[in-house]
């Protein structure tokens, strides 16, 4: 029922506000349906049923010696239909004032797959030179003038940063220069912890996550080629616990750091689009990543220190740019390089040998790398568009060392085929 009246009122409001007649106040409603069908020659590390998908499972034996995860699947789901409003408002306080509502029926989870769940709200002040968002959009390590085109809803993840967060951004222009500075919070692309994903780790931390990036390129006016190229820069702080094991009150955190460069280059008919990420806890922008329990440093209280795990991703995106055809293909890879310091074993509940182990908050901390490959088609006649796209995602498996590199990989990989149908409004 309340799912039913959040989208009666999404469209609702456009028709009151267009009721107005020549009001400076308005939305425009647009967006899309789509349906997805998708088989997996493997079963996957994924979102939402298997849809969005990161990484193939590693091997997992039966008695037998069977490879369990080593079984192909079949789904197609409509869950990415999408509805948009790009809103309108008087001018106030020297700037061009506009909001942007977008929502789909992905929901937040498995457990409420196909209910409308909301992606971005801002509202944005516009100045000649200077801009202001406040609301939730992309994460700025999510360039928008800069993100691989995939078919596949992941886009490019884990290669490349996927997030949306509640953020107050303030970006300023330089002639062809611009530079951003955000405060960024977390609400369903969360960090990990002893309490499970969550937004709590950074918001007892106090400190937002802090962004600064920089981009340059031409205004594109020129037809021969438009160029962006930029780097930015990333500070995160967690607070993993209130309290020991022990029940004795904790305070310990871990910093993390993170840089990227891109670089995109559009000719009259081809795009070319590269990124590179390094840095540490990623996890809440779905890709490889976040941090281990260092050591115990005080076995009375059980206090711990933490230490992050270090990532290298790279992507490059390139495709066509006909507007009724478009021929693409991705290429990805990402490697876990572990702690700067060595993970001990601790006991969590008995001190005993056998209960002594490494304890990891992160995304495929038993993965040395994985890397991906997916070549697309796109038709678009009109507001239709059909589309196809192979893609190979492989995965080395094995078990961290000391230091949190894994050793002794073994590779596995997937094969998924995914067609797509939209129809756009």
């Amino acid at each position: 029922m309340r799912n039913s009246l959040s989208v009666l009122l999404f469209l609702i409001i456009p028709a009151l506000s267009y009721a107005q007649g020549e009001s400076s106040f308005g939305i425009k409603l647009g967006g899309y349906v789509k349906n997805d069908i998708i088989f997996d020659s493997r079963q996957t590390v994924a979102l939402r049923q298997g849809h969005f998908l990161l990484f193939p499972k590693g091997p997992q034996f039966d008695v037998n010696g069977n490879d369990i995860n080593a079984k192909a699947s079949f789904h197609f789901l409509a869950i990415q239909t999408r509805l948009k409003g790009v809103i309108t408002a008087p001018d106030a306080l020297g700037a061009k004032i506009s909001g942007y509502l977008e929502a789909e029926f992905f929901g937040n989870s498995d457990l409420n797959i196909n209910t409308f769940r909301l992606r971005h709200a801002f509202v944005k002040l516009t100045w000649p030179k200077t801009e202001l968002i406040l609301g939730q959009w992309w994460h700025p390590m999510f360039i928008t003038d800069c993100y691989p085109l995939t078919e596949s809803f992941n886009t490019g993840a884990p290669f490349q940063p996927f997030s949306r967060n509640p953020q107050i951004r303030l970006t300023q222009a330089f002639g062809n220069l611009k530079v951003s500075a955000a405060a960024i919070s977390q609400i369903d692309f969360v960090s990990t912890g002893p309490d499970g994903a969550s937004s709590v780790y950074l918001r007892n931390s106090v400190i937002p996550e802090l962004n600064l990036t920089l981009q340059y390129g031409n205004s594109g006016d020129t037809k021969s080629l438009l160029y962006l190229f930029g780097v930015g820069g990333n500070y995160k702080k967690l607070t993993p616990r209130l309290v020991t094991d022990k029940n004795f009150q904790a305070d310990e955190t871990v910093n993390n750091f993170a840089g990227m460069a891109f670089l995109k280059i559009k000719l009259p008919k081809v795009t070319f689009k590269f990124e590179g990420i390094y840095g540490q806890e990623f996890y809440s922008m779905t890709m490889l990543g976040g941090y281990a329990v260092r050591s115990v440093t005080d076995t009375l209280t059980g206090s711990w220190n933490y230490s992050p795990i270090d990532v290298l991703s790279f992507w490059t995106d390139i495709h066509s740019n006909g507007e009724k055809w478009q021929f693409g293909i991705f290429g990805g890879y990402s490697r876990n390089l572990g702690s700067k310091e060595v993970i001990e074993r601790i006991a969590r509940t008995k001190p005993t040998q056998s209960s002594l182990e490494q304890i990891y908050y992160s995304r495929g901390s038993d993965i040395d790398y994985v890397y991906r490959i997916a070549p697309r088609v796109l038709f678009s006649p009109g507001k239709l568009r059909f589309s196809a796209e192979v893609e190979y995602t492989a995965a080395a498996y094995g078990k961290p060392d000391s230091k949190g590199v894994v050793q002794n990989e073994e590779i596995v990989g997937n094969l998924r085929l995914l067609l797509g149908a939209y129809i756009f409004f």
